[in-house]
């Protein structure tokens, strides 16, 4: 395993951390497998609800996929495509995972490494944090999953914006158009990370897993309901979160839910 991917785990909370500081998170080949790796294991692990993804330091989440990698293994045509496979793997595998996921974005979040945070729920970063996708700098035709999911998150016209310009914009800008959710000050940003971890997982898990699962269908092209989607919202109905948002809610109280 990597050790410039790595897990921590803080209750039910995960982070996953991206650890190449001398690269300013520059995701290699090696560091997509471990992405798929260690999200397939956390899938599997009853005690995790809720996922962070961060850069291992304030310098930077990611500043997107490795250069030094391109003339070795991303060059010619077949090489990109076997490249371009990981890498999509690895990103939809996050995009995927069943829970909640929250990127913190602390300075770069360029190219590969924005099309991580954006396969992530929720984005919060700093107002010295810098975005943008810079595939039209090196000539680069962006993917179709990761082009969609930016178009779902600023619309189109602004996806047109920040891919054929290649600019670099500012967190402030970011959550103008809606691709950032929250920012907070460099020194306040973990804490606020935390606090909005720990507000979703006082909800019902069993409703925002639902959720999540539901809101993707739609997002993929789903326009009625699929029998397993249909089970799942019968299944909410008899579950032990149903019972105790119901109860709470007659007796005025706040609802507990299990994990």
């Amino acid at each position: 395993m990597s050790t410039e991917i790595y897990v921590e785990k803080n209750g039910y909370i995960a982070t996953l951390v991206l650890n190449r500081p001398d690269k300013r998170n520059s995701l290699s080949t090696t560091m997509f497998q471990a992405i798929i790796d260690e999200l397939e294991q956390l899938r599997t692990d009853m005690s995790i609800k809720l996922l962070i993804v961060r850069g291992v330091n304030e310098v930077a989440f990611s500043s997107g996929a490795d250069i030094s990698e391109f003339l070795d293994i991303r060059y010619a045509a077949d090489n990109a495509k076997a490249y371009n496979d990981l890498a999509l793997k690895a990103i939809d595998a996050l995009y995927k995972f069943p829970h909640p996921t929250i990127a913190m974005i602390q300075g770069l979040a360029i190219g590969g490494g924005l099309e991580l945070a954006n396969a992530c729920d929720f984005r919060l970063a700093t107002p010295k944090s810098k975005l943008g996708i810079t595939a039209a700098n090196i000539g680069i035709v962006y993917n179709l999953e990761s082009t969609k999911r930016l178009i779902n998150i600023v619309g189109v016209a602004k996806a047109k914006e920040i891919l054929y310009t290649a600019n670099i914009f500012t967190a402030e800008e970011g959550k103008s158009i809606g691709l950032i959710t929250a920012l907070h000050e460099p020194q306040e940003i973990e804490n606020a990370t935390m606090q909005f971890a720990e507000h979703l997982l006082s909800k019902s898990s069993i409703a925002n897993a639902g959720s999540k699962k539901i809101i993707q269908a739609i997002v993929d092209g789903e326009n009625a309901e699929s029998d397993e989607l249909a089970q799942l919202i019968l299944d909410s109905f008899s579950s032990d979160d149903y019972n105790e948002g119901i109860q709470a809610f007659l007796n005025k109280r706040k609802p507990i839910f299990n994990k």
